[in-house]
């Protein structure tokens, strides 16, 4: 079994990847709403600032900073993940472990992470968010995809409306291969 390491620092800023169980599903984007909503409880109960985030049909991305003192993502991913499945009808066909646990097959059980190292990696995560949707074929530009925090940061000034236009990314995300 691995032997998964997480690092703990207190107000730390993380990036993120989660996806659904299923990556055939678009549960994600046909349930934007409930997505939002499920977002948004969390945060009201468990305060963080969300530095980027982008949905796709089938995984998510984000950055978050926890208050200081704070190191439990787990806790509102958690959350985050529950309130959403909750939220949905029941449809999804369920293993024999799922059943006993209880538990929905909406989301694949863990989640991704990568702490924050300065700037330079808050930059390219940030900007690894945004072009996100353009590596999928999800949109031909930047600002065409509704359900991204890049949209609050044109407003804010933080990047120009055509950003993104011929930008490659490299290096390990979260990604599947």
């Amino acid at each position: 079994m691995p032997n998964y390491r997480r690092a703990f620092i207190p107000g730390g800023c993380w990036f993120f990847t989660v996806n659904l169980l299923d990556r055939r599903q678009t549960l994600l984007v046909d349930y934007i709403a409930e997505l939002r909503n499920a977002v948004e409880a969390t945060h009201r109960d468990y305060s963080f600032t969300i530095d980027a985030f982008v949905v796709l049909p089938d995984h998510l991305h984000a950055v978050w900073t926890l208050p200081s003192g704070d190191t439990d993502f787990s806790t509102r991913w958690r959350l985050v993940k529950n309130r959403f499945a909750r939220a949905l009808p029941k449809h999804e066909q369920l293993s024999d472990v799922r059943i006993a646990r209880n538990e929905r097959g909406i989301w694949q059980r863990r989640f991704w992470e990568h702490l924050i190292r300065g700037e330079t990696d808050y930059a390219r995560h940030v900007e690894y968010c945004y072009i996100n949707p353009l590596k999928h074929g999800h949109a031909a530009r930047v600002r065409d995809r509704p359900y991204s925090s890049f949209h609050r940061d044109v407003r804010a000034g933080l990047f120009p409306d055509d950003w993104g236009g011929d930008v490659a990314m490299s290096g390990d995300f979260g990604e599947r291969r």
